[in-house]
């Protein structure tokens, strides 16, 4: 089958804005606009684990697809988690109901490192199928890749569970270098086996999320960090895919992250795109960066809001439009529905 970047989806907006090429009205899509915000999703995942809805080819794709479908998005993002590699290697993860991703046994040793399993591509294999569920859908709307970079994925692993300060990782990071390395090299090749497996099965662009990389300072991302990220792009070089990279608070990061190879910097709420296209030498096009917490004010008020994100976007090459993070779950759908035909014209 040819690629659809080959095909249909070279022309896109996303894709051309991902690529650098300014567009009429930014292309739009909703970092989580796949999930609990939505009454069809709730109704499909009854019964269901998140990992076992990850999984599960028919259900992955179309829980991909139902954003499109009622927003009118101009991309779709792969329905994953971003343990969903951790699982398809063999580590013992589970998704727990307001908890989030829990280990039965946190990866703090050397020795735990060296039991870490690889890849294989019948692991794999329920992520092409989905994909490729998906892309036989889109006609000529992109479907973006999912990842976690390396430094998320293994705080994850090193806490066994969500943390507010990250002290394991920290202090892993700091006393055993060597341990480090080596799990985050695993992290990465695993987090770029993932990527690449969703693009060769029809994934036009790909966004790595860093959602923990905030907790850290620049010296240290520089330093212990962002080669690794860095290697996750690398198993992606011969493909030609856009790449965008996002990091929650993140904003004193902005250079090094495009720096591992990014070719769109999304940036969270926290910091204006014009200071971002500034911090970046207006160089690089960004995405974001509606302040979640608008979706519940009144119309007038949201659509100023987001009129103010779209103006400050311009101060960068190109800019695809998207929240600072992800779709609260108590987000009323028919708000970001109305945000899309706004910015489309239709409203």
């Amino acid at each position: 089958m040819d690629h659809p970047l080959n095909t249909s989806t070279a022309t896109s907006a996303l894709v051309r804005a991902a690529t650098g090429v300014r567009t009429d009205s930014p292309p739009i899509w909703f970092m989580r606009q796949a999930g609990r915000s939505l009454p069809e999703y709730r109704e499909i995942r009854r019964g269901t684990t998140m990992l076992e809805a990850c999984l599960t080819p028919a259900l992955a794709a179309e829980i991909t697809l139902q954003p499109v479908r009622r927003h009118n998005v101009d991309a779709a993002i792969f329905f994953s988690d971003i343990v969903v590699p951790l699982k398809l290697a063999g580590v013992a993860v589970e998704i727990v109901a307001d908890v989030g991703p829990v280990l039965a046994q946190p990866i703090r040793t050397a020795a735990a490192v060296a039991k870490l399993q690889e890849l294989t591509a019948d692991s794999l294999a329920p992520i092409s199928i989905a994909v490729g569920a998906v892309v036989s859908q889109l006609g000529d709307k992109p479907l973006i890749g999912f990842a976690g970079a390396p430094f998320t994925l293994a705080s994850y692993m090193i806490e066994g569970k969500p943390s507010r300060d990250y002290l394991h990782t920290k202090a892993l990071m700091y006393s055993d270098p060597e341990t480090w390395d080596a799990l985050l090299t695993w992290a990465a090749d695993i987090s770029g086996q993932f990527l690449r497996a969703q693009v060769q099965a029809g994934a036009s662009v790909v966004q790595l999320f860093d959602s923990w990389a905030g907790a850290l300072s620049l010296p240290d991302y520089v330093e212990r960090v962002m080669k690794y990220s860095a290697r996750v792009f690398g198993h992606l070089a011969d493909l030609g895919i856009p790449k965008i990279h996002f990091g929650v608070n993140s904003g004193e990061l902005l250079g090094a992250m495009r720096d591992v190879g990014a070719d769109v910097i999304g940036v969270d709420h926290r910091l204006p795109l014009d200071v971002a296209a500034q911090r970046l030498g207006a160089s690089v096009p960004l995405q974001g960066n509606i302040e979640p917490g608008y979706l519940f004010a009144p119309w007038e008020t949201l659509r100023s809001h987001v009129d103010d994100v779209i103006v400050r976007g311009r101060s960068a090459p190109s800019h695809i439009l998207n929240l600072g993070h992800g779709v609260p779950p108590t987000t009323d759908p028919d708000v970001l529905t109305r945000i899309v035909a706004y910015v489309h014209g239709e409203e």
